[in-house]
């Protein structure tokens, strides 16, 4: 009865804590506690991933640690099942998703987004031996993607491109691209559909990266914004405003440089140089 009764109360907490989150501004509270819990998938190379000695390091993790920087606040970065992300925030267990975290109309009636800080497109990553050069060279082939991405949501809502072509009529699901190019590499599926930043960046650090072809795939540009409560007002107000404070110093330029060299600039870059 006792441990029923813990429980319970547990419970209880947590349905609070999640109630009070949503309904609330928690900038006061999470000035008052000294840090910031963001949720990210910790396989998202090069945004947010684990290196050979677990340290978490990426382009979200300098970005977010310097935005908060300029507010005296800590970050503490929380590993989630991504495809959990929306839940995880209305459920109070975090206070961002901060993840290469892409704007779309299903996601906006969910979560608030600050301003968009990286642009990103969808690339469709294959072995040249597999001899795709477009999204029709797919048909009754295997298509990898992972669960809840941008990727996944894309064959979905536009069914024409790929869905209707690829084997079964439906994606093979990952819960990380690592695995997914294990799976790649292996010859179990034949194209993996991705964001530009991750792919770009995976292939460049491989030890053959001539044996990968990229396509471009016909889908709307991709935005990376992070995802907010929408009771959180003031929270996207400090964002917002550290972005640009951070743009105009050239140290959203510096963390541009060190992940993705020459090859991606942030919109807000572009404004001030």
């Amino acid at each position: 009865m006792i441990l029923s009764t813990s429980l319970f109360l547990v419970a209880c907490s947590n349905i609070s804590i999640g109630q009070n989150a949503n309904s609330m501004d928690n900038w006061t509270r999470i000035k008052k506690r000294g840090y910031v819990i963001i949720g990210v998938d910790d396989t998202f190379v090069p945004m947010s991933f684990r290196q050979k000695n677990g340290k978490l390091v990426g382009y979200d993790i300098d970005l977010a640690t310097a935005v908060f920087k300029l507010y005296g606040l800590k970050v503490s970065f929380q590993t989630i099942d991504w495809s959990m992300n929306t839940t995880e925030l209305r459920n109070g267990t975090i206070d961002l998703i901060w993840n290469g975290f892409s704007k779309t109309p299903s996601r906006a009636n969910k979560v608030a987004f600050s301003q968009t800080y990286l642009n990103s497109t969808q690339v469709l990553v294959s072995l040249k031996t597999n001899k795709l050069v477009r999204p029709a060279s797919l048909k009754n082939k295997a298509l990898g993607v992972q669960t809840g991405s941008s990727g996944y949501n894309d064959v979905i809502n536009y069914p024409n491109i790929y869905k209707k072509q690829i084997k079964n009529h439906y994606p093979i699901l990952y819960d990380s691209f690592t695995n997914a190019f294990i799976d790649l590499n292996s010859q179990r599926i034949q194209g993996l559909l991705l964001d530009s930043t991750y792919a770009n960046y995976y292939i460049s650090h491989q030890k053959e990266p001539d044996r990968f072809f990229e396509i471009q795939s016909p889908f709307p540009k991709e935005e990376f914004a992070v995802g907010l409560r929408k009771s959180d007002i003031i929270l996207r107000q400090k964002i917002n405003h550290a972005l640009i404070k951070l743009a105009k110093e050239q140290t959203i330029a510096r963390i541009d440089y060190k992940w993705f060299k020459n090859r991606i600039h942030s919109p807000l870059t572009q404004k001030f140089t």
